[in-house]
């Protein structure tokens, strides 16, 4: 998820009774819960390296332990009123770990075996930013203030802010099992269709953070997706009305390409590879090898994009990596 959205769930964590475990607990929390990010100093390396270890080790359940360890430490050493070391520790403990929760619920996923597995899991629930999600926790932040105006007119004891943390908590929770029936719904959809009359060897159904009726479909064929990009789980599914991209054949630009940094990277993350060959004008005989994800965008929209330049003789040229703007979903119909 987005930083907002770990921060606020910090806060309402705070609010909903952890302020009550340990001195400090608020900042405890706000730090702690974006703790794991602290991968994302691997960008002053390059998009490559951004995408070669975020949400990887940092946001494996082996390090939740640990990197508890951290916001504890900095405010004993900083704080003036100490907090307790065990109930500190349980305070950030348990913020440390809302944020890799939080983050297998999207569907850029992440790697929670880490060390000892490097693979992907994500739930595809949520889309990385969900505006009815920021919509809850800020009515939960905005609660203490309301209950204040309400009190002051009618001269009761103001609120703590917990009834109001406690709401957008449980919101949080109702709501990811109401998006979680209607992943279900969508890939049981999905693979219950012929297309270009076959059965897909695999399916998947990409959050959009407006509307929750509203999906990406993907559709895997042994040749070819289908991109659903704009599907309504309240309208009729019609599995002719997506958009077929046929996958290239194997050749050596595709060897080439796979063998450099940038692609090897991109493929142990990329979940819907497409590859595309282009000719290039200059220098002669020079190809352009690209592949994306269509998980977050499809031609001519495409995103997370690895794409190497191969000349006349084969050999690349230059290769790289890119995030593009934000997810093409993201533009789809509210």
């Amino acid at each position: 998820m987005d930083n907002l959205t770990h921060t606020l769930v910090g806060l309402m964590l705070s609010r909903a009774g952890l302020n009550q475990v340990s001195p400090r607990a608020t900042g405890l929390l706000l730090l702690a819960a974006n703790l794991p990010d602290i991968d994302s100093i691997s960008r002053l390396a390059g998009t490559v390296r951004y995408l070669e270890y975020h949400r990887g080790l940092s946001h494996a359940l082996v390090s939740i332990p640990v990197l508890a360890l951290i916001p504890v430490a900095l405010f004993r050493l900083f704080a003036r009123r100490k907090p307790p070391w065990a109930r500190a520790y349980l305070v950030s403990l348990i913020g440390v770990a809302s944020h890799p929760l939080l983050d297998w619920t999207n569907v850029y996923g992440v790697r929670l075996l880490e060390p000892f597995s490097s693979a992907w899991l994500r739930a595809d629930i949520f889309a990385i930013v969900d505006v009815w999600i920021w919509a809850a926790l800020f009515l939960g932040v905005a609660a203490p203030a309301i209950g204040k105006l309400v009190s002051t007119e009618i001269g009761a004891k103001p609120g703590t802010g917990r009834s109001g943390a406690i709401f957008a908590l449980g919101f949080l929770c109702l709501y990811g099992l109401f998006r979680y029936a209607l992943h279900e719904r969508a890939v049981a959809t999905l693979d219950a269709h012929l297309y270009e009359g076959r059965a897909p060897l695999r399916v998947a159904a990409v959050p959009t953070p407006f509307n929750p009726f509203r999906w990406v479909g993907l559709a895997e064929g042994p040749h070819f997706y289908a991109v659903f990009r704009d599907w309504s789980l309240l309208e009729a599914f019609d599995p002719a009305a997506g958009r077929i991209y046929y996958k290239p054949e194997p050749g050596p630009e595709f060897e080439r390409a796979a063998a450099t940094d940038a692609f090897r990277v991109f493929l142990g993350f990329s979940q819907y590879p497409l590859w595309r060959l282009t000719p290039l004008a200059e220098p002669e005989g020079a190809k352009l090898v690209e592949a994306m994800d269509l998980r977050f965008g499809a031609p001519p929209n495409e995103r997370f994009v690895a794409s190497a330049v191969l000349d006349g003789s084969l050999r690349v040229v230059r290769a790289g990596f890119q995030f593009g703007g934000p997810p093409e979903y993201f533009f789809s119909n509210r």
